[in-house]
């Protein structure tokens, strides 16, 4: 005689993906990836831009905006590159690797909610790095708060899904949570050369900012500051984006393995 196990009602799976939550963020807290490189890490170079005497000096080849100005947005896109490809691929892999998806499938919280803590969690941790950047920026060097304001978060919402639907790929195939944050770390760099970090884009020729416009991290750079100058961020940046994330999500769905 077989026995039907039904499933848990709504009210119970809500309250397993609620404790999952509180524990993987203390957990998060607890690591040296996602706090200390996804959010210090940008703190740090904004503090050191900004007592950068030239960086806060208009320049022509900006528009007569300074370069601090620019680097804001980079720095917001830094952030979302460390904590989607390296610090949540590094976690899920891992996880894989030690056996707890495995485990949790036996359990009501089951290794999805744990997948679904880690997006709150990082998504989390993004936007109030956003908002402290914002704040830091404003208030310790006089960088004007984004002019268009909900197009700005947009983009920033938009590049949070993009990069994390890769890093989600990446824990698809990392057999450890050590190769996912090699290889989250590969595509972290070359990425943020195309975001603006070392050579900004506008000061770019014109060959590599096509390339940079086509790569998520650009395009979350010009959508972000298209929208801090008060206009509403042009579709093909935004689209850009939103492509990354629906073939890159769906890739990964189709090849994430719970043990």
């Amino acid at each position: 005689m077989s026995v039907i196990t039904a499933p848990p009602p709504a009210r119970a799976r809500q309250s397993a993906l609620r404790r999952l939550t509180v524990a993987e963020s203390r957990l998060f807290l607890r690591e040296r990836v996602g706090p200390i490189w996804g959010i210090a890490l940008p703190m740090l170079l904004l503090v050191i831009f900004g007592a950068i005497p030239s960086f806060s000096k208009p320049q022509a080849s900006f528009g007569g905006y300074t370069t601090l100005d620019i680097y804001v947005p980079i720095l917001i896109a830094m952030m979302l590159g460390l904590l989607s490809l390296v610090a949540l691929p590094m976690v899920l892999a891992g996880y894989r690797e030690k056996g707890i998806l495995r485990r949790l499938q036996t359990t009501p919280a089951g290794p999805a909610r744990v997948l679904s803590a880690q997006l709150l969690i990082n998504l989390a941790a993004a936007t109030v790095t956003v908002i402290l950047l914002l704040a830091v920026a404003r208030l310790g060097y006089s960088v004007p708060l984004p002019r268009q304001l909900a197009g700005f978060a947009l983009a920033a919402l938009l590049a949070a899904a993009a990069l994390m639907s890769i890093g989600l790929l990446v824990a698809a195939i990392a057999p450890t949570g050590r190769t996912a944050q090699v290889i989250g770390s590969l595509l972290f760099y070359p990425l943020m050369f195309f975001s603006g970090l070392w050579l900004p884009i506008p000061s770019m020729p014109a060959a590599l900012q096509h390339i940079s416009h086509a790569t998520p991290l650009g395009a979350a750079w010009v959508a972000m500051s298209t929208a801090a100058t008060g206009s509403w961020p042009h579709a093909l940046p935004l689209l850009t984006m939103a492509a990354y994330a629906v073939v890159f999500g769906a890739v990964a769905a189709k090849l994430f393995r719970w043990e």
